[in-house]
């Protein structure tokens, strides 16, 4: 009759599940340490364990959601109602309004542009002619190159 060796196996279990006990605690505290986002699947990854066998840990679970539910972040204001938020037809009348206001602004862009461009001009001749008009002025527009 073979020895009986169940001993062995039922030690050897044990032995395995504390050190998945510990893997899991150990990876919950560096989590909570380093400000990680703590979730079952988040643990379960750090530690090297299922999310099931996790979930059917009472005092783990317990902690996980605890640690969950403190690092989970506080809305800064109540969530719209949807009779309030913009539908889809607004934003995009929105976004053709804005489209539209700067085709509008690069056009005035462009006119101010040129407008600056022709003032420093007749600024330029008129400093080089020695005439001391003003750039708008009839004087300095009617000199024309010197």
């Amino acid at each position: 009759m073979p020895a009986d060796n169940s001993h062995l196996i039922v030690a050897a279990a044990h032995r395995r599940a504390a050190a998945t006990r510990r893997r899991a605690t150990s990876a919950l505290r560096r989590m909570d340490a380093t400000g990680t986002v703590i979730t079952f699947e988040a643990v379960a990854r750090e530690a090297g364990v299922s999310r099931s066998w996790l979930y059917n840990q009472p005092d783990l679970r317990a902690e996980i959601e605890r640690l969950r539910a403190r690092h989970r972040p506080v809305p800064a204001a109540r969530p719209i109602p949807d009779r309030q938020r913009a539908s889809e037809a607004s934003l995009l009348r929105r976004l053709e309004a804005a489209t539209e206001r700067n085709r509008q602004l690069e056009a005035e862009n462009r006119e101010l542009r040129q407008a600056l461009a022709l003032a420093l001009g007749e600024r330029r001749t008129a400093d080089t002619c020695g005439i001391r008009a003003t750039a708008t002025s009839p004087a300095a527009r009617a000199i024309g190159p010197c």
